[in-house]
């Protein structure tokens, strides 16, 4: 792919629109780069997009950040990455700045705490449609289907660190497609 200052400013763009929708965290802006990148912009497939999910959110550091790297590398190498980081960074520090300030002076303001008692059950919909939209990506057997489940239980019965949760997802999922592939299963890898 031919990497110009046109694409370079157009990824650019595009992660400083969809920057200001982390407010409820990376998970919240999975459905809007969904749609600016595969269906708009047409630079990845939809299961591209949970792959770069999957490793976005395995690795240390910001849901959004990392995603927004990994979509910006893939797309244009690391001229890509800096401007889809760049990109997704700058409303949410702008924002966060705003926010502090607006928070000191208006902390014990009434329309304030109203405010927040809106945001939160709003955020938590934009997770729940981003898990269901990873979910849609992430479940495609009964296999998957069972690991989900087990590994939603786990974390909701023992208290486990997410990284060992991934981490044994990862052995697990080598182990079935092994044995998948030896009980003469067709695997689409």
């Amino acid at each position: 792919m031919n990497i110009t200052k046109k694409l370079l400013w157009e990824i650019f763009i595009t992660f400083l629109k969809i920057g200001p929708v982390t407010f409820g965290g990376g998970y919240a802006m999975i459905p809007l780069i969904e749609r600016e990148v595969v269906y708009r912009k047409k630079w990845l497939e939809t299961s591209d997009v949970g792959d770069i999910f999957a490793i976005a959110e395995s690795i240390p550091g910001a849901i959004a950040i990392n995603s927004a790297t990994f979509i910006g590398y893939r797309v244009a190498r690391i001229p890509g990455a800096i401007c889809a980081m760049i990109g997704v960074l700058l409303p949410t520090f702008f924002i966060v700045i705003i926010l502090s300030i607006s928070y000191l002076y208006l902390q014990n303001n009434p329309l304030m705490a109203a405010a927040f008692e809106g945001i939160r059950p709003a955020i938590v919909a934009l997770i729940s449609f981003a898990a269901y939209k990873i979910g849609q990506m992430a479940i495609i057997d009964k296999t998957t289907l069972i690991t989900t489940i087990l590994a939603i239980l786990i974390l909701l019965i023992y208290s486990i660190h997410p990284a060992v949760v991934i981490i044994s997802g990862a052995l697990l999922g080598v182990v079935l497609v092994k044995t998948k592939v030896k009980l003469g299963y067709e695997m689409g890898l």
